[in-house]
């Protein structure tokens, strides 16, 4: 007995120290690989491999294992260190910056929120068309903030109106159960209901401030920045792990009642709008290259390999994802629909006043009661709105490839990127004044009741402070997306891109949709548990090569791995939006694994019918561009 406790005891000391153990097997293991062929690709594969590893595993922090080519390239001559620190910092960093000064600024002055209470008010109570209404603000939100940062905020909203649900129907069983009940009892019952619920709610919204800051990536996303209290995200490299996200109070609220719903209708409901939250952050980050991490993985890792190919940027990319997202979108609700509320559409669509029943209106009495406490429209707000509009117009417009665009007023071509747009508009938030130049006591009022900050006694306070970028600035990703340069910029040098491209040289028999298929499959399965930008980082140097040895024109494959590897969602652990709603506990890991399972297999038909439809002539897919060509004469010399 003492020797089967000692093993057990021993067992259990390497699971706890699996993690580092790992870290010091694996380059030990790999060293003989640049001892044995003392190469530049030997040597380049090991710092590939042992990269790849602790980004798969999460061993060690993403952040961390970014940095692992910075001294492992230079110790074995692969690049110098200058040359490789000069990968870690691009175009996207400066973009993503700009971008968050703006995003910072958003839900510093809650137009957020007022963005998503309104798209809600518009759809109504109806169960199929308040899912829908939700879907819809959450795809428009989380096209320019984090796929993380929009299910925060978005989930303690649609709560609201699941626990008013949920209340209505105990009192509705209460009522049906007790009709001897007068009004006057019956009024004062509802009126303590409310007030319970209230209480949750606040209780609910209070948690999730605390918990979950309202910008991330997602890594769906640009990851998820939270404070140092928060050990289960710093042990996770900003992802919920299973065993933290069943962590929300007031899961099983204390009644006579053994189930939380009054009926399974209602539990249906719940977890049908809760899912609906966390796939439509992931649909509405494709849409813009800056919706999520990983569009901004591809387009610097793209432009860097191929830098004559000016073919991405911001409106090339909106005009091709654009109809995928709106596709997903419709399908996904119907999927869903169909899933949890059944296929009657008819009854849980209608717009009709007269068909709707007394939880459908109290439900969206809630709705306008959480609008009307944000008050009148303001200053701030608007000001916020019309930077919003105009770095949108600015992306559009710049080369929008039909029509010249605002850089040919300039002489230099090429000078100016969608990050010049983004970094000017982003540097004047900290220059504009929060308050109106003709200050009034009601405009005041009004900037500080729609702040969620302390109000500034400084008249001519900023838009934004450091602090509030600071805050939200996923510093992580910025390091992650330099060290997935940095492996390419070794590949590249050391020739190994070259011999991987040699080993898939037996796929030249397959057609271009069965190499984009496979590989789509792939990346979407490994970014079930891998982290995405992880995943997206390891693969675009692969399918790259692999696009040039069988002269398919690289985009073909890439742009849909991309897209593809948002699709994490059958698992909590798949991104983070799947735990910030599964930590709610409307849904079980096995409605997750169903679900998710469908939404997968859309998002991958609606990539590929697009690839070969509107993306051929949007891209020149069928043609083997002249910019790969170029690229190569240009690496033989």
């Amino acid at each position: 007995m003492r020797l089967e406790s000692g093993k057990m005891d021993f067992l259990k000391k390497i699971w706890i120290a699996r993690k580092l153990i790992l870290v010091v097997l694996i380059p030990l293991s790999l060293l003989p690989l640049p001892l044995i062929h003392p190469t530049s690709e030997a040597s380049c594969a090991y710092v590939l491999i042992v990269t790849a590893v602790y980004w798969v595993s999460e061993a060690v922090p993403l952040g961390a294992a970014a940095l692992v080519p910075a001294f492992l390239y230079p110790l074995f001559g692969v690049l110098k260190s200058s040359e490789v620190a000069a990968e870690y910092c691009k175009d996207t960093t400066l973009l993503l910056m700009g971008v968050i000064c703006l995003a910072a600024s958003i839900e510093k002055w809650n137009l957020h929120k007022r963005i998503a209470l309104r798209m809600v008010m518009i759809a109504g109570a109806k169960p199929g068309m308040l899912v829908l209404g939700f879907m819809c603000c959450t795809v428009f939100l989380s096209m320019w903030l984090s796929n993380t940062s929009t299910t925060a905020m978005v989930m303690p909203i649609a709560e609201a109106v699941l626990q008013q649900l949920i209340s209505t129907g105990v009192a509705d069983t209460q009522e049906d159960d007790d009709n001897i009940v007068g009004p006057e009892e019956n009024s004062d019952k509802e009126e303590n209901l409310d007030k319970n619920q209230l209480e949750l709610l606040y209780r609910r919204e209070s948690y999730v401030k605390k918990e979950h800051s309202t910008l991330g990536e997602e890594s769906n996303g640009l990851a998820l920045k939270l404070s140092p209290s928060q050990e289960f995200l710093e042990k996770n490299n900003g992802y919920l792990p299973q065993t933290a996200v069943n962590i929300t109070e007031s899961q099983q609220p204390t009644d006579q009642n053994p189930s939380r719903y009054p009926t399974k209708r209602d539990h249906m409901i719940c977890k049908c709008l809760s899912l609906s939250i966390t796939y439509a952050a992931t649909i509405g980050g494709l849409i813009t290259i800056t919706g999520t991490s990983t569009n901004l993985i591809f387009a610097e890792q793209f432009n860097s390999r191929y830098p004559d190919a000016k073919v991405i940027n911001f409106g090339t990319w909106f005009i091709f994802s654009l109809p995928i997202s709106i596709i997903m979108l419709i399908l996904t609700w119907v999927w869903l629909h169909c899933m949890f509320l059944g296929c009657n559409f008819k009854e849980t669509c209608s717009l009709s006043k007269k068909r709707k029943t007394r939880r459908e209106e109290l439900s969206e009495k809630r709705i306008q009661e959480e609008y009307t406490k944000l008050g009148p429209i303001s200053y701030p707000e608007v000001v916020t709105g019309i930077f919003f509009i105009l770095m949108t117009l600015l992306w559009f417009t710049r080369e929008p490839g039909f029509v010249p665009g605002w850089t040919s007023l300039f002489e230099k071509k090429g000078y100016r990127t969608d990050a010049t747009i983004s970094v000017l508009l982003g540097f004047l938030l900290f220059l504009i004044p929060a308050r109106k130049p003709w200050p009034s006591a009601s405009s005041d009022k009004a900037t500080d009741r729609n702040s969620e900050k302390e109000p500034s006694p400084d008249p001519l306070a900023p838009m934004i402070t450091w602090k509030d970028f600071q805050s939200l600035m996923p510093w992580e990703i910025v390091i992650l997306v330099g060290g997935g340069y940095a492996l390419a910029a070794g590949c590249k040098v050391s020739g190994l891109s070259v011999w991987i491209g040699r080993q898939l040289e037996p796929m030249s028999g397959l057609p271009p949709w069965a190499v984009t298929l496979l590989a789509c499959l792939l990346v979407s399965g490994v970014t079930e548990f891998a982290s995405n930008p992880a995943t997206l980082t390891v693969f675009l140097p692969i399918l790259s090569t692999l696009s040039e040895t069988l002269h398919i024109n690289p985009l073909h494959t890439l742009i849909p791995c991309t897209m593809c590897v948002s699709f994490g969602v059958m698992l909590p652990v798949g991104n983070p939006p799947n735990a910030i709603v599964f930590s709610y506990g409307h849904v079980q890991i096995s409605d997750m694994v169903k679900a998710g399972f469908g939404v997968n297999l859309i998002g991958v038909m609606v990539v590929m019918l697009a690839i070969m439809t509107w993306g051929g002539p949007l891209f020149q897919l069928t043609e083997f561009p002249e910019w790969v060509i170029t690229r190569n004469i240009t690496r033989s010399l």
